[in-house]
């Protein structure tokens, strides 16, 4: 089965973009980003940008936008057996059009990867399409916020996912 992910959420005067890879299965089934409820992404971004993670989605999406920061995945369509990245068959990838999107937003300054996967999708998939006047967007790659990260506790991860707030803050 291929899954199909979700549009974009952005302002035009975003400044940051937080990428995944692919929504989990959980999340395309409820069609929100991060709606494992173990994923520590909205939890993360309640501590960052000031906000109850349990606000209805439509309300995180809207403080998040209002904060400057854009949510997409850089796969537009793959298959996946289950929710793990590692089960994504790269050769059924098909990536998101950033070259469209960052016309349209020009005032991204930072691209922050949630996970290795997201960041080697973008590198392989992505970057070498774009124009050079896009390639040179900054890139940070961040810990997986997903519960599959268990490496790091969400003390941990909020730590590094500070760097967004303060590309923020800085640009």
């Amino acid at each position: 089965m291929i899954d199909r992910g979700f549009p974009y959420s952005a302002n035009r005067d975003a400044k940051v973009f937080i990428l995944g890879s692919m929504p989990s299965v959980k999340s395309l089934v409820k069609a929100e980003y991060y709606a494992h409820p173990q994923n520590a992404f909205w939890v993360i971004m309640g501590d960052l940008f000031d906000f109850d993670a349990a606000l209805p989605y439509e309300e995180r999406l809207v403080l998040l936008r209002e904060s400057g920061v854009a949510l997409w995945d850089v796969a537009h369509q793959c298959v996946r057996p289950g929710s793990l990245d590692s089960a994504i068959k790269m050769e059924s990838v098909v990536a998101n059009d950033f070259e469209t999107l960052f016309k349209t937003h020009r005032h991204i300054r930072a691209i922050f990867f949630n996970g290795r996967k997201a960041e080697e999708l973008y590198r392989r998939l992505v970057l070498p399409t774009l124009a050079s006047e896009f390639q040179t967007i900054e890139q940070y790659l961040l810990p997986s916020t997903s519960p599959a990260n268990a490496a790091m506790n969400r003390t941990q991860k909020l730590a590094s996912w500070k760097k967004v707030r303060d590309t923020l803050e800085n640009s």
